[in-house]
Protein backbone atom coordinates (compact mmCIF):
# COMPACT_ATOMS: atom_id res chain seq x y z
CA UNK A 1 0.00 0.00 0.00
CA UNK A 2 1.22 3.44 -0.93
CA UNK A 3 0.60 5.99 1.82
CA UNK A 4 1.72 9.54 1.16
CA UNK A 5 -0.04 11.12 4.15
CA UNK A 6 -2.46 10.11 6.93
CA UNK A 7 -5.63 9.86 4.82
CA UNK A 8 -5.06 6.23 3.91
CA UNK A 9 -7.40 3.35 4.40
CA UNK A 10 -10.05 1.82 6.58
CA UNK A 11 -11.03 -1.29 4.91
CA UNK A 12 -13.22 -4.27 5.14
CA UNK A 13 -13.72 -7.92 5.48
CA UNK A 14 -16.52 -9.84 3.98
CA UNK A 15 -18.17 -11.82 1.25
CA UNK A 16 -20.87 -14.37 0.85
CA UNK A 17 -22.79 -15.58 -2.09
CA UNK A 18 -22.73 -12.45 -4.29
CA UNK A 19 -24.33 -11.72 -7.57
CA UNK A 20 -24.60 -13.17 -11.03
CA UNK A 21 -22.87 -11.66 -14.04
CA UNK A 22 -26.09 -11.79 -15.93
CA UNK A 23 -29.69 -11.20 -15.00
CA UNK A 24 -32.47 -9.63 -17.05
CA UNK A 25 -31.87 -8.05 -20.43
CA UNK A 26 -31.07 -4.36 -20.48
CA UNK A 27 -34.01 -2.18 -21.51
CA UNK A 28 -34.24 -1.03 -25.10
CA UNK A 29 -33.47 2.54 -24.09
CA UNK A 30 -30.25 1.58 -22.40
CA UNK A 31 -29.12 5.03 -21.31
CA UNK A 32 -30.90 8.18 -20.36
CA UNK A 33 -30.63 10.72 -23.09
CA UNK A 34 -28.36 13.68 -22.53
CA UNK A 35 -26.90 16.19 -24.88
CA UNK A 36 -23.87 14.79 -26.68
CA UNK A 37 -21.24 16.12 -29.04
CA UNK A 38 -20.92 14.98 -32.64
CA UNK A 39 -20.62 11.20 -32.89
CA UNK A 40 -17.16 9.66 -32.94
CA UNK A 41 -16.70 7.46 -35.99
CA UNK A 42 -14.87 4.20 -35.24
CA UNK A 43 -13.88 2.51 -38.50
CA UNK A 44 -12.81 -1.11 -38.14
CA UNK A 45 -11.47 -3.46 -40.77
CA UNK A 46 -12.24 -6.95 -39.51
CA UNK A 47 -9.47 -8.32 -41.72
CA UNK A 48 -6.81 -5.81 -40.62
CA UNK A 49 -3.42 -6.81 -39.22
CA UNK A 50 -3.17 -6.94 -35.45
CA UNK A 51 -0.57 -7.04 -32.67
CA UNK A 52 -0.37 -9.08 -29.45
CA UNK A 53 -2.48 -7.75 -26.60
CA UNK A 54 -1.64 -9.70 -23.41
CA UNK A 55 -3.99 -9.06 -20.51
CA UNK A 56 -1.35 -7.50 -18.28
CA UNK A 57 -3.91 -5.71 -16.07
CA UNK A 58 -5.82 -8.74 -14.77
CA UNK A 59 -3.22 -11.38 -13.90
CA UNK A 60 -2.06 -9.97 -10.55
CA UNK A 61 -3.93 -8.26 -7.73
CA UNK A 62 -2.91 -6.85 -4.39
CA UNK A 63 -4.57 -7.44 -1.04
CA UNK A 64 -4.15 -6.49 2.62
CA UNK A 65 -1.62 -8.36 4.74
CA UNK A 66 -0.66 -12.02 4.85
CA UNK A 67 -2.64 -13.09 7.90
CA UNK A 68 -5.93 -11.99 6.29
CA UNK A 69 -5.54 -14.77 3.73
CA UNK A 70 -6.63 -17.21 6.46
CA UNK A 71 -10.08 -15.62 6.69
CA UNK A 72 -13.06 -17.15 4.95
CA UNK A 73 -14.14 -13.69 3.74
CA UNK A 74 -10.77 -13.13 2.05
CA UNK A 75 -10.87 -16.51 0.34
CA UNK A 76 -14.45 -16.02 -0.85
CA UNK A 77 -13.53 -12.63 -2.36
CA UNK A 78 -10.53 -14.22 -4.03
CA UNK A 79 -12.79 -16.82 -5.67
CA UNK A 80 -15.24 -14.09 -6.69
CA UNK A 81 -12.50 -12.08 -8.39
CA UNK A 82 -11.19 -15.15 -10.19
CA UNK A 83 -14.60 -15.72 -11.75
CA UNK A 84 -14.35 -12.66 -13.95
CA UNK A 85 -10.60 -12.17 -14.47
CA UNK A 86 -7.47 -14.10 -15.35
CA UNK A 87 -6.28 -13.73 -11.73
CA UNK A 88 -2.96 -15.62 -11.40
CA UNK A 89 -0.90 -13.96 -8.64
CA UNK A 90 -1.67 -12.15 -5.40
CA UNK A 91 0.59 -9.82 -3.47
CA UNK A 92 0.27 -8.74 0.16
CA UNK A 93 2.35 -7.25 2.95
CA UNK A 94 3.62 -8.91 6.07
CA UNK A 95 4.50 -12.55 5.50
CA UNK A 96 7.30 -11.97 8.04
CA UNK A 97 5.10 -10.12 10.54
CA UNK A 98 5.06 -11.43 14.11
CA UNK A 99 1.35 -12.34 13.82
CA UNK A 100 2.32 -14.97 11.22
CA UNK A 101 4.62 -16.50 13.84
CA UNK A 102 7.49 -17.45 11.54
CA UNK A 103 10.50 -16.06 13.47
CA UNK A 104 10.99 -17.23 17.05
CA UNK A 105 13.70 -16.56 19.63
CA UNK A 106 13.83 -18.85 22.66
CA UNK A 107 14.67 -18.00 26.29
CA UNK A 108 18.37 -18.57 25.73
CA UNK A 109 18.53 -16.82 22.35
CA UNK A 110 18.06 -19.89 20.17
CA UNK A 111 16.39 -18.98 16.85
CA UNK A 112 13.76 -21.25 15.33
CA UNK A 113 11.13 -21.00 12.60
CA UNK A 114 7.46 -21.94 12.73
CA UNK A 115 5.96 -22.39 9.25
CA UNK A 116 2.45 -23.33 10.34
CA UNK A 117 0.64 -20.13 9.26
CA UNK A 118 2.94 -19.63 6.27
CA UNK A 119 1.89 -23.06 5.01
CA UNK A 120 -1.80 -22.42 5.64
CA UNK A 121 -1.61 -19.10 3.81
CA UNK A 122 0.16 -20.45 0.72
CA UNK A 123 -1.74 -23.74 0.70
CA UNK A 124 -4.97 -21.76 0.56
CA UNK A 125 -3.80 -19.59 -2.32
CA UNK A 126 -2.59 -22.51 -4.39
CA UNK A 127 -5.79 -24.44 -3.73
CA UNK A 128 -7.67 -21.46 -5.15
CA UNK A 129 -5.51 -21.48 -8.30
CA UNK A 130 -3.52 -18.35 -7.39
CA UNK A 131 0.23 -18.16 -6.88
CA UNK A 132 2.03 -15.90 -4.39
CA UNK A 133 3.89 -12.79 -5.42
CA UNK A 134 5.93 -12.86 -2.23
CA UNK A 135 6.64 -9.45 -0.75
CA UNK A 136 9.34 -10.10 1.84
CA UNK A 137 8.24 -7.80 4.65
CA UNK A 138 8.14 -6.61 7.43
CA UNK A 139 10.82 -7.09 10.07
CA UNK A 140 10.15 -9.53 12.94
CA UNK A 141 10.58 -7.40 16.07
CA UNK A 142 13.07 -9.76 17.68
CA UNK A 143 15.19 -9.49 14.54
CA UNK A 144 14.84 -5.70 14.30
CA UNK A 145 17.67 -3.34 15.07
CA UNK A 146 15.02 -1.04 16.58
CA UNK A 147 12.02 -3.03 17.90
CA UNK A 148 10.11 0.22 18.43
CA UNK A 149 10.44 1.43 14.83
CA UNK A 150 6.82 0.83 13.80
CA UNK A 151 4.77 2.09 10.89
CA UNK A 152 1.46 3.72 11.76
CA UNK A 153 -0.82 1.04 10.33
CA UNK A 154 -3.43 -0.41 12.64
CA UNK A 155 -1.37 -3.60 12.89
CA UNK A 156 1.90 -1.69 13.52
CA UNK A 157 4.51 -3.42 11.31
CA UNK A 158 8.19 -3.01 12.17
CA UNK A 159 10.17 -1.21 9.46
CA UNK A 160 13.64 -1.35 11.00
CA UNK A 161 16.67 -2.90 9.29
CA UNK A 162 17.75 -6.22 10.83
CA UNK A 163 19.97 -6.19 13.90
CA UNK A 164 22.33 -8.60 12.13
CA UNK A 165 22.36 -9.45 8.44
CA UNK A 166 23.58 -12.96 9.18
CA UNK A 167 20.28 -13.57 11.01
CA UNK A 168 18.26 -11.99 8.17
CA UNK A 169 20.09 -14.14 5.61
CA UNK A 170 19.36 -17.23 7.69
CA UNK A 171 15.63 -16.33 7.85
CA UNK A 172 15.38 -15.82 4.08
CA UNK A 173 17.31 -19.03 3.45
CA UNK A 174 15.13 -21.05 5.82
CA UNK A 175 11.92 -19.71 4.29
CA UNK A 176 13.08 -20.40 0.72
CA UNK A 177 14.28 -23.90 1.56
CA UNK A 178 11.02 -24.70 3.29
CA UNK A 179 8.92 -23.48 0.36
CA UNK A 180 10.97 -25.48 -2.14
CA UNK A 181 10.78 -28.59 0.03
CA UNK A 182 7.01 -28.24 0.49
CA UNK A 183 5.91 -27.23 -3.00
CA UNK A 184 8.82 -28.26 -5.22
CA UNK A 185 11.17 -26.10 -7.24
CA UNK A 186 9.06 -26.51 -10.38
CA UNK A 187 6.26 -24.68 -8.55
CA UNK A 188 8.20 -22.14 -6.48
CA UNK A 189 10.34 -21.11 -9.46
CA UNK A 190 7.12 -19.72 -10.95
CA UNK A 191 6.61 -17.43 -7.95
CA UNK A 192 8.10 -13.96 -7.56
CA UNK A 193 10.07 -12.76 -4.53
CA UNK A 194 9.98 -8.98 -4.06
CA UNK A 195 12.25 -7.39 -1.48
CA UNK A 196 10.30 -5.15 0.94
CA UNK A 197 7.66 -2.51 0.25
CA UNK A 198 8.16 1.15 -0.69
CA UNK A 199 11.53 1.70 0.99
CA UNK A 200 11.78 5.23 -0.42
CA UNK A 201 9.00 6.51 1.83
CA UNK A 202 7.91 5.69 5.38
CA UNK A 203 8.09 1.90 5.16
CA UNK A 204 11.86 1.59 5.63
CA UNK A 205 13.75 2.82 8.66
CA UNK A 206 17.27 2.54 7.28
CA UNK A 207 19.38 5.69 6.86
CA UNK A 208 20.21 6.74 4.26
CA UNK A 209 17.19 5.02 2.76
CA UNK A 210 18.52 4.06 -0.65
CA UNK A 211 21.94 2.80 0.38
CA UNK A 212 20.57 0.76 3.29
CA UNK A 213 17.79 -0.69 1.13
CA UNK A 214 20.34 -1.76 -1.46
CA UNK A 215 22.19 -3.60 1.32
CA UNK A 216 18.95 -5.35 2.29
CA UNK A 217 18.27 -6.25 -1.33
CA UNK A 218 21.79 -7.57 -1.93
CA UNK A 219 21.62 -9.91 1.05
CA UNK A 220 18.11 -11.10 0.22
CA UNK A 221 18.76 -11.75 -3.48
CA UNK A 222 21.95 -13.67 -2.81
CA UNK A 223 20.34 -15.74 -0.05
CA UNK A 224 17.47 -16.73 -2.35
CA UNK A 225 19.75 -17.60 -5.26
CA UNK A 226 21.96 -19.67 -2.96
CA UNK A 227 18.93 -21.89 -2.29
CA UNK A 228 18.19 -22.26 -6.00
CA UNK A 229 19.21 -20.06 -8.91
CA UNK A 230 15.76 -20.53 -10.45
CA UNK A 231 14.03 -18.51 -7.73
CA UNK A 232 13.00 -15.11 -9.12
CA UNK A 233 13.86 -12.01 -7.13
CA UNK A 234 13.37 -8.31 -7.79
CA UNK A 235 12.77 -4.80 -6.49
CA UNK A 236 13.04 -2.00 -5.55
CA UNK A 237 9.25 -2.05 -4.86
CA UNK A 238 9.30 1.73 -4.52
CA UNK A 239 6.47 4.22 -4.30
CA UNK A 240 6.14 6.96 -6.91
CA UNK A 241 8.03 5.00 -9.62
CA UNK A 242 11.30 5.91 -7.90
CA UNK A 243 14.87 4.57 -7.78
CA UNK A 244 14.62 2.13 -10.72
CA UNK A 245 17.54 3.56 -12.69
CA UNK A 246 19.73 3.69 -9.57
CA UNK A 247 18.64 0.20 -8.56
CA UNK A 248 19.52 -1.37 -11.91
CA UNK A 249 22.84 0.46 -12.05
CA UNK A 250 23.67 -0.76 -8.54
CA UNK A 251 22.80 -4.39 -9.35
CA UNK A 252 24.82 -4.30 -12.56
CA UNK A 253 27.81 -2.67 -10.92
CA UNK A 254 27.84 -5.04 -7.94
CA UNK A 255 26.82 -8.19 -9.80
CA UNK A 256 23.69 -8.61 -7.66
CA UNK A 257 21.00 -10.94 -9.08
CA UNK A 258 17.78 -9.34 -10.31
CA UNK A 259 15.07 -11.01 -12.39
CA UNK A 260 12.44 -8.27 -12.57
CA UNK A 261 11.86 -4.65 -11.68
CA UNK A 262 8.91 -3.68 -9.48
CA UNK A 263 7.61 -0.29 -8.48
CA UNK A 264 4.32 1.50 -7.67
CA UNK A 265 2.32 4.53 -8.70
CA UNK A 266 -1.12 5.96 -7.98
CA UNK A 267 -3.11 8.28 -10.20
CA UNK A 268 -3.22 11.03 -7.57
CA UNK A 269 0.52 10.93 -6.83
CA UNK A 270 1.95 14.40 -7.22
CA UNK A 271 3.95 15.30 -10.36
CA UNK A 272 6.63 16.63 -8.03
CA UNK A 273 7.07 13.25 -6.34
CA UNK A 274 6.99 11.19 -9.53
CA UNK A 275 8.58 13.49 -12.12
CA UNK A 276 10.18 16.32 -10.12
CA UNK A 277 7.98 18.83 -11.89
CA UNK A 278 5.18 21.18 -10.87
CA UNK A 279 3.42 20.85 -14.24
CA UNK A 280 -0.04 19.35 -13.65
CA UNK A 281 -0.72 15.77 -14.76
CA UNK A 282 -4.31 14.57 -14.79
CA UNK A 283 -5.50 11.54 -12.88
CA UNK A 284 -6.25 9.76 -16.17
CA UNK A 285 -2.62 10.14 -17.36
CA UNK A 286 -0.44 9.84 -14.25
CA UNK A 287 -0.15 6.04 -14.04
CA UNK A 288 0.92 5.44 -17.61
CA UNK A 289 3.19 8.48 -17.68
CA UNK A 290 5.00 6.83 -14.75
CA UNK A 291 5.00 3.46 -16.50
CA UNK A 292 6.58 5.06 -19.55
CA UNK A 293 9.22 6.76 -17.40
CA UNK A 294 10.30 3.47 -15.85
CA UNK A 295 10.01 1.59 -19.16
CA UNK A 296 12.46 4.06 -20.70
CA UNK A 297 14.83 3.84 -17.71
CA UNK A 298 14.98 0.07 -18.14
CA UNK A 299 15.47 0.40 -21.90
CA UNK A 300 18.46 2.69 -21.34
CA UNK A 301 19.97 0.46 -18.63
CA UNK A 302 22.57 -2.31 -18.98
CA UNK A 303 19.65 -4.81 -18.82
CA UNK A 304 17.08 -3.44 -21.28
CA UNK A 305 15.23 -6.78 -21.39
CA UNK A 306 14.33 -6.67 -17.69
CA UNK A 307 10.60 -7.39 -17.07
CA UNK A 308 8.69 -4.50 -15.49
CA UNK A 309 5.94 -5.18 -12.95
CA UNK A 310 3.96 -2.37 -11.37
CA UNK A 311 3.11 -4.28 -8.20
CA UNK A 312 0.72 -1.56 -6.97
CA UNK A 313 -1.46 0.91 -8.85
CA UNK A 314 -4.92 2.40 -8.50
CA UNK A 315 -6.76 5.64 -9.21
CA UNK A 316 -6.11 6.84 -5.65
CA UNK A 317 -3.78 6.07 -2.75
CA UNK A 318 -6.26 7.62 -0.30
CA UNK A 319 -9.83 6.74 0.60
CA UNK A 320 -11.85 8.68 -1.98
CA UNK A 321 -15.39 7.29 -2.26
CA UNK A 322 -16.16 9.26 -5.44
CA UNK A 323 -13.20 7.57 -7.09
CA UNK A 324 -12.65 3.92 -6.18
CA UNK A 325 -16.27 3.11 -5.24
CA UNK A 326 -18.01 4.50 -8.32
CA UNK A 327 -18.47 3.99 -12.04
CA UNK A 328 -15.70 6.56 -12.56
CA UNK A 329 -13.37 3.57 -12.40
CA UNK A 330 -14.60 1.95 -15.63
CA UNK A 331 -13.36 4.64 -18.03
CA UNK A 332 -10.28 5.26 -15.87
CA UNK A 333 -9.28 1.59 -15.97
CA UNK A 334 -9.93 1.20 -19.70
CA UNK A 335 -7.95 4.35 -20.49
CA UNK A 336 -5.07 3.17 -18.31
CA UNK A 337 -4.97 -0.18 -20.10
CA UNK A 338 -4.96 1.53 -23.49
CA UNK A 339 -2.09 3.84 -22.57
CA UNK A 340 0.09 1.25 -20.78
CA UNK A 341 -0.17 -1.51 -23.38
CA UNK A 342 3.26 -2.65 -24.58
CA UNK A 343 5.29 -1.10 -21.76
CA UNK A 344 4.79 -3.45 -18.82
CA UNK A 345 4.78 -7.17 -18.04
CA UNK A 346 2.05 -6.93 -15.41
CA UNK A 347 0.15 -4.39 -13.32
CA UNK A 348 -1.23 -5.35 -9.91
CA UNK A 349 -4.42 -3.49 -9.02
CA UNK A 350 -4.40 -2.56 -5.34
CA UNK A 351 -6.54 -4.34 -4.25
CA UNK A 352 -9.04 -7.08 -5.12
CA UNK A 353 -10.90 -6.93 -1.78
CA UNK A 354 -11.81 -4.60 1.04
CA UNK A 355 -10.88 -7.33 3.51
CA UNK A 356 -8.21 -4.90 4.56
CA UNK A 357 -7.18 -3.33 7.87
CA UNK A 358 -4.37 -0.84 7.39
CA UNK A 359 -6.52 1.91 8.87
CA UNK A 360 -8.38 -0.30 11.32
CA UNK A 361 -11.65 -2.21 11.31
CA UNK A 362 -14.04 -0.94 8.67
CA UNK A 363 -16.76 1.45 9.82
CA UNK A 364 -18.91 1.61 6.67
CA UNK A 365 -19.03 -0.38 3.42
CA UNK A 366 -18.46 2.32 0.80
CA UNK A 367 -15.80 4.69 2.09
CA UNK A 368 -13.39 4.71 -0.85
CA UNK A 369 -11.59 1.48 -0.06
CA UNK A 370 -9.11 0.13 -2.57
CA UNK A 371 -10.88 -3.16 -3.16
CA UNK A 372 -12.87 -4.16 -6.22
CA UNK A 373 -15.18 -5.97 -3.80
CA UNK A 374 -16.65 -4.10 -0.85
CA UNK A 375 -17.38 -5.45 2.61
CA UNK A 376 -19.76 -8.43 2.73
CA UNK A 377 -18.89 -9.50 -0.79
CA UNK A 378 -20.60 -6.62 -2.60
CA UNK A 379 -19.01 -6.11 -6.04
CA UNK A 380 -18.20 -2.49 -6.86
CA UNK A 381 -18.51 -1.01 -10.35
CA UNK A 382 -14.78 -1.57 -10.92
CA UNK A 383 -15.36 -5.30 -10.41
CA UNK A 384 -17.80 -5.22 -13.31
CA UNK A 385 -15.35 -3.14 -15.33
CA UNK A 386 -12.73 -5.85 -14.84
CA UNK A 387 -15.33 -8.43 -15.91
CA UNK A 388 -16.03 -6.56 -19.15
CA UNK A 389 -12.39 -5.84 -19.97
CA UNK A 390 -11.56 -9.50 -19.39
CA UNK A 391 -13.66 -10.21 -22.48
CA UNK A 392 -11.31 -8.23 -24.74
CA UNK A 393 -9.38 -10.28 -27.26
CA UNK A 394 -5.68 -11.05 -27.15
CA UNK A 395 -4.87 -9.25 -30.41
CA UNK A 396 -5.20 -5.48 -30.80
CA UNK A 397 -6.19 -3.58 -33.92
CA UNK A 398 -5.17 0.01 -34.54
CA UNK A 399 -7.75 2.56 -33.41
CA UNK A 400 -6.73 6.23 -33.32
CA UNK A 401 -9.63 7.29 -31.08
CA UNK A 402 -8.42 7.78 -27.50
CA UNK A 403 -11.62 6.41 -25.96
CA UNK A 404 -11.55 3.07 -27.75
CA UNK A 405 -9.84 -0.30 -27.70
CA UNK A 406 -10.41 -2.61 -30.68
CA UNK A 407 -9.40 -6.22 -30.20
CA UNK A 408 -9.82 -9.64 -31.78
CA UNK A 409 -10.15 -13.09 -30.25
CA UNK A 410 -8.66 -16.23 -31.73
CA UNK A 411 -12.07 -17.23 -33.12
CA UNK A 412 -12.34 -13.94 -35.04
CA UNK A 413 -14.80 -12.25 -32.69
CA UNK A 414 -14.21 -8.51 -32.54
CA UNK A 415 -14.43 -6.96 -29.06
CA UNK A 416 -14.50 -3.19 -28.77
CA UNK A 417 -14.34 -1.13 -25.58
CA UNK A 418 -15.75 2.41 -25.64
CA UNK A 419 -15.75 4.85 -22.75
CA UNK A 420 -16.59 8.36 -21.66
CA UNK A 421 -14.01 9.60 -19.18
CA UNK A 422 -14.91 12.52 -16.93
CA UNK A 423 -13.38 13.68 -13.62
CA UNK A 424 -14.89 12.21 -10.46
CA UNK A 425 -17.87 13.95 -8.89
CA UNK A 426 -15.77 14.70 -5.83
CA UNK A 427 -12.37 14.10 -4.28
CA UNK A 428 -11.18 13.50 -0.75
CA UNK A 429 -12.67 11.41 2.04
CA UNK A 430 -16.13 13.03 1.93
CA UNK A 431 -18.62 11.51 -0.53
CA UNK A 432 -20.19 13.88 -3.05
CA UNK A 433 -23.35 12.54 -4.72
CA UNK A 434 -23.58 12.95 -8.50
CA UNK A 435 -25.18 16.30 -9.26
CA UNK A 436 -23.85 17.70 -12.53
CA UNK A 437 -25.32 16.34 -15.75
CA UNK A 438 -22.44 15.65 -18.11
CA UNK A 439 -22.64 15.18 -21.86
CA UNK A 440 -23.01 11.82 -23.52
CA UNK A 441 -20.39 10.55 -25.92
CA UNK A 442 -21.77 8.90 -29.06
CA UNK A 443 -19.81 6.35 -31.07
CA UNK A 444 -20.69 4.97 -34.49
CA UNK A 445 -19.01 1.65 -35.31
CA UNK A 446 -18.42 0.92 -38.99
CA UNK A 447 -17.05 -2.59 -39.58
CA UNK A 448 -15.72 -3.72 -42.94
CA UNK A 449 -15.00 -7.27 -44.11
CA UNK A 450 -17.45 -8.77 -41.65
CA UNK A 451 -19.32 -11.98 -42.43
CA UNK A 452 -22.94 -11.64 -43.41
CA UNK A 453 -25.33 -12.13 -40.51
CA UNK A 454 -22.92 -10.88 -37.86
CA UNK A 455 -24.48 -9.67 -34.63
CA UNK A 456 -23.29 -7.19 -32.03
CA UNK A 457 -23.93 -7.53 -28.29
CA UNK A 458 -23.56 -4.64 -25.86
CA UNK A 459 -22.53 -4.69 -22.18
CA UNK A 460 -22.41 -1.61 -19.97
CA UNK A 461 -21.02 -0.39 -16.67
CA UNK A 462 -22.18 3.16 -16.04
CA UNK A 463 -24.38 5.15 -13.64
CA UNK A 464 -27.42 3.12 -14.76
CA UNK A 465 -25.79 -0.32 -15.13
CA UNK A 466 -23.78 -2.24 -12.54
CA UNK A 467 -23.82 0.71 -10.15
CA UNK A 468 -24.38 -0.54 -6.63
CA UNK A 469 -23.49 2.86 -5.15
CA UNK A 470 -26.76 4.36 -6.39
CA UNK A 471 -28.64 1.70 -4.40
CA UNK A 472 -26.49 2.42 -1.35
CA UNK A 473 -27.25 6.13 -1.72
CA UNK A 474 -30.97 5.38 -1.92
CA UNK A 475 -30.71 3.53 1.40
CA UNK A 476 -29.24 6.65 3.02
CA UNK A 477 -25.70 5.20 3.06
CA UNK A 478 -26.13 3.19 6.29
CA UNK A 479 -22.89 2.65 8.19
CA UNK A 480 -23.94 -0.86 9.20
CA UNK A 481 -26.40 -2.25 6.65
CA UNK A 482 -28.85 -4.88 7.84
CA UNK A 483 -28.70 -8.37 6.41
CA UNK A 484 -31.68 -7.51 4.22
CA UNK A 485 -29.92 -4.38 2.95
CA UNK A 486 -26.74 -6.37 2.24
CA UNK A 487 -28.75 -8.83 0.17
CA UNK A 488 -30.37 -5.93 -1.70
CA UNK A 489 -26.98 -4.38 -2.41
CA UNK A 490 -25.70 -7.64 -3.82
CA UNK A 491 -28.70 -7.78 -6.12
CA UNK A 492 -28.13 -4.18 -7.17
CA UNK A 493 -24.52 -5.02 -8.06
CA UNK A 494 -25.61 -7.59 -10.63
CA UNK A 495 -24.49 -6.56 -14.08
CA UNK A 496 -27.33 -6.81 -16.63
CA UNK A 497 -27.01 -9.29 -19.45
CA UNK A 498 -25.90 -7.92 -22.81
CA UNK A 499 -28.32 -6.36 -25.26
CA UNK A 500 -28.46 -7.26 -28.93
CA UNK A 501 -27.73 -4.09 -30.89
CA UNK A 502 -29.89 -3.05 -33.78
CA UNK A 503 -28.09 -1.95 -36.90
CA UNK A 504 -27.67 -2.58 -40.60
CA UNK A 505 -24.70 -2.98 -42.92
CA UNK A 506 -22.34 -3.64 -40.01
CA UNK A 507 -22.92 -0.21 -38.51
CA UNK A 508 -23.95 0.43 -34.92
CA UNK A 509 -24.43 3.57 -32.84
CA UNK A 510 -23.71 3.47 -29.10
CA UNK A 511 -24.17 6.34 -26.65
CA UNK A 512 -22.04 6.24 -23.52
CA UNK A 513 -22.76 8.48 -20.52
CA UNK A 514 -20.06 10.16 -18.49
CA UNK A 515 -18.31 7.62 -16.22
CA UNK A 516 -19.54 4.94 -18.60
CA UNK A 517 -17.77 1.93 -20.10
CA UNK A 518 -19.36 -0.02 -22.94
CA UNK A 519 -18.17 -3.26 -24.46
CA UNK A 520 -19.34 -4.49 -27.86
CA UNK A 521 -18.81 -8.07 -29.04
CA UNK A 522 -19.30 -8.58 -32.77
CA UNK A 523 -19.86 -12.24 -33.55
CA UNK A 524 -19.68 -13.69 -37.02
CA UNK A 525 -22.50 -16.10 -36.16
CA UNK A 526 -25.76 -15.27 -34.39
CA UNK A 527 -26.28 -16.38 -30.82
CA UNK A 528 -25.80 -15.14 -27.30
CA UNK A 529 -22.14 -15.18 -26.19
CA UNK A 530 -21.10 -17.04 -23.05
CA UNK A 531 -21.66 -15.22 -19.79
CA UNK A 532 -19.96 -15.45 -16.42
CA UNK A 533 -22.26 -16.28 -13.54
CA UNK A 534 -20.96 -15.13 -10.15
CA UNK A 535 -22.97 -17.85 -8.46
CA UNK A 536 -21.17 -20.61 -10.35
CA UNK A 537 -17.41 -20.20 -10.41
CA UNK A 538 -16.58 -23.14 -12.66
CA UNK A 539 -19.41 -22.52 -15.10
CA UNK A 540 -18.60 -18.83 -15.33
CA UNK A 541 -14.93 -19.39 -15.98
CA UNK A 542 -15.67 -22.08 -18.57
CA UNK A 543 -18.04 -19.75 -20.38
CA UNK A 544 -15.51 -16.94 -20.45
CA UNK A 545 -12.67 -19.24 -21.43
CA UNK A 546 -14.74 -20.64 -24.28
CA UNK A 547 -15.46 -17.18 -25.62
CA UNK A 548 -11.87 -15.98 -25.96
CA UNK A 549 -8.37 -17.25 -26.37
CA UNK A 550 -6.07 -17.62 -23.36
CA UNK A 551 -3.72 -14.67 -22.72
CA UNK A 552 -0.04 -15.11 -22.07
CA UNK A 553 0.52 -15.40 -18.35
CA UNK A 554 3.23 -13.93 -16.14
CA UNK A 555 5.56 -16.81 -16.94
CA UNK A 556 5.30 -15.86 -20.60
CA UNK A 557 3.49 -19.10 -21.39
CA UNK A 558 -0.06 -20.40 -21.57
CA UNK A 559 -1.38 -22.01 -18.38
Amino acid sequence: MNLRHPGFVLLLAGLCAAAAFGAGLAPAADVATAQSAAPISVDIDAAAADTPFPHFWEQMFGSGRAILALRASYRRDLHLMRRVTDFRYVRFHGILNDEVGLYRVGKHGAISYNFSYVDQIYDGLLAAGVRPFVELSFMPRKLARDPKRLFDFWYKPNISPPRAYAEWDALVTALARHLVARYGIAEVSRWYFEVWNEPNIGFWGGKPKQATYFTLYDHTARALKAVDARLRVGGPATAQAAWVDDFLAHCHRRGVPVDFVSTHVYANDSPQNVFKTTAPIGRQHMVCRAVRKVHEQIRRSATPWMPLIFSEYNASYANEPDVTDTTYMGPWLASTIRQCDGMVKAMSYWSFSDVFEEGGVVRTPFYGGFGAIAERGIPKPVYDAFALLHRLGTRRLVSPQKSTLVTRRADGTLVVALWNYAPPDGTGAHYTPPSVERPMKAFVLHVRNLRRGARAWLWRVDPQHGNVVSAFDAMGRPAFPTRRQIAALRRAAILPRPRLLEGADAQWRIEVPAHGLALVEIHGLPGLPGLSDRRDDSAGRRAIAASRSTPTNLEGESP
